[in-house]
């Protein structure tokens, strides 16, 4: 069992920037493959970015690409979504995920693949 908290959310202009984290405890965090979604009012979740275990491999939704950027610290089981050049359209609940795999490359898009997430931290950007 993993527990995920996620933080860093708030209100922020357009063109602003915010770094949520999201803290794992439980089992080893190394084994994990990470995900950030993300969920709009009146809209499905959708896929924000992903990280392998050890961090080699990325992938992120088109709408975000070049703009946010997720890490992860393994020491500190933590995973990290930097959103720069925030937009209105950015606005959302964001759950952090966590899936296992044996394969180090695996960062899938797909939210069926995660077995534990996160209670989502409220980002609105708004003038």
């Amino acid at each position: 069992q993993v527990q995920l908290v996620e933080s860093g959310g708030g209100l922020v202009q357009p063109g602003g920037s915010l770094r949520l984290s999201c803290a794992a405890s439980g089992r080893t965090f190394g084994n994990y493959f990470m995900g950030w979604f993300r969920q709009a009012p009146d809209k499905e979740r959708e896929f924000v970015a992903a990280m392998s275990r050890s961090g080699g491999n990325t992938n992120y939704a088109d709408s975000v690409k070049g703009r946010f950027t997720i890490g992860r610290d393994n020491a500190k089981a933590t995973v990290y979504l930097q959103m720069n050049s925030l937009k209105p359209e950015d606005t959302a609940v964001y759950f952090c995920a966590a899936g296992v795999t044996s394969l180090d490359s695996t960062a899938p898009l797909q939210s069926s693949r995660y077995n534990y997430w996160g209670q989502g931290t409220q980002v609105t950007v708004s003038p």
